[in-house]
């Protein structure tokens, strides 16, 4: 390497070792003027209670069904799923060409909190403890269902993600076949763990905690980082430090470690720009197709859009779509930005 090449200032790649895939860093363009979309900010404060959220305790959904006074957690099959459980067979195969074939799965939404004005930045940890019991049960229960191999628990919080209510809420699509993304992490760490013996992320957490620059908080039982081959600006991984290959294998104690990392990351989000951080986040964890995946190593990755302000998101567009992933903050000035943030929300000031 150059003596004169610097990670921080100069264009360079960085490898996934997760996915097995390149992404684009160009620090140097963080001194671009922008001239392009602003996004409106939806910034009013909810009530804790809507009489027109189909969410909301007591409330009556759009296909009918009345939701429980639930006080905790509420689960409910998704009344508009992508993915159904009786979907009829069916392929085509015209010389490998076309291809296509049936998919059934069940779709389910959770809500966190019966508090309509909550996020899980404003929930308090032991109210994630039992969203996080909650996801344990849901991906037991669905994944040991037949033809369920797959269960991805996730959630799109705020309006740019796409979210169409703003009651707390996450969602769980389980499914016959293992999806895209997850697919390319089973793998690539079956393909570590079979080549070295040990596992692809817990070898790479050690060089996280050595080196300590893109660790954003740390606990007991877990680390956020801002992963390496972050894309998102503001991208951060929620990874236990010991290997499991999903969330089942939890204690107690790694539960409450879980939700203070959950807690964290979300307050951190929120400080960033003082506003209800939007961010997509979801949990990779082991298929449930019965086969041996003692080489998988569970975490929950969250992807925001929001690049320099409140109001400027980063867009996939152009090269991203057509070459491979670019950023222009590096994830080494992420992780100490979220660092440095207070742990305290903002709106308790």
């Amino acid at each position: 390497m150059s003596d004169n090449f610097d990670f921080e200032s100069h264009p360079h790649r960085r490898y996934n070792i997760l996915t097995g895939e390149w992404i684009l860093v160009s620090p140097h363009r963080t001194k671009r003027p922008w001239l392009g979309k602003v996004e409106k900010l939806t910034t009013e404060r909810r009530p804790t209670y809507d009489e027109n959220c189909y969410l909301c305790p007591t409330n009556t959904r759009i296909g009918g069904h009345k939701n429980p006074n639930y006080k905790g957690t509420f689960v409910f099959d998704n009344d508009f799923a992508a993915l159904l459980p009786n979907a009829p067979e069916g392929s085509i195969n015209k010389g490998g060409l076309l291809k296509a074939e049936s998919e059934s799965g069940i779709c389910r939404v959770i809500n966190f909190s019966p508090d309509h004005s909550l996020t899980l930045a404003q929930m308090e940890e032991e109210s994630i403890v039992g969203v996080v019991d909650t996801w344990i049960e849901q991906y037991t229960e669905l994944g040991a269902k037949e033809n369920i191999n797959h269960v991805q628990i996730f959630e799109n919080k705020g309006d740019i993600m796409g979210n169409s209510n703003p009651h707390p809420h996450g969602q769980i699509w389980s499914q016959k076949t293992v999806p895209v993304e997850n697919y390319k992490k089973v793998i690539q760490q079956k393909l570590h763990f079979d080549e070295k013996g040990s596992g692809l992320l817990a070898d790479y957490i050690k060089i996280e905690m050595e080196e300590k620059e893109r660790i954003v908080f740390e606990n007991e039982h877990f680390l956020v980082i801002v992963p390496f081959w972050a894309v998102w600006p503001y991208e951060a991984m929620i990874v236990p430090k010991r290997m499991m290959k999903d969330i089942s294998m939890m204690n107690f104690s790694e539960k409450k470690a879980f939700a203070e990392a959950i807690k964290n990351i979300t307050v951190k989000y929120d400080n960033l720009f003082e506003i209800s951080f939007p961010y997509s986040s979801g949990i990779h964890q082991a298929p449930t197709d019965g086969g041996n995946h003692d080489s998988y190593h569970w975490h929950m990755s969250f992807y925001p859009p929001l690049l320099r302000s409140a109001t400027v998101k980063k867009f996939m567009v152009g090269y991203e779509m057509f070459g491979n992933p670019q950023r222009d903050i590096t994830a080494e000035f992420s992780a100490k930005r979220l660092r440095e943030l207070d742990d305290t929300h903002y709106s308790l000031k």
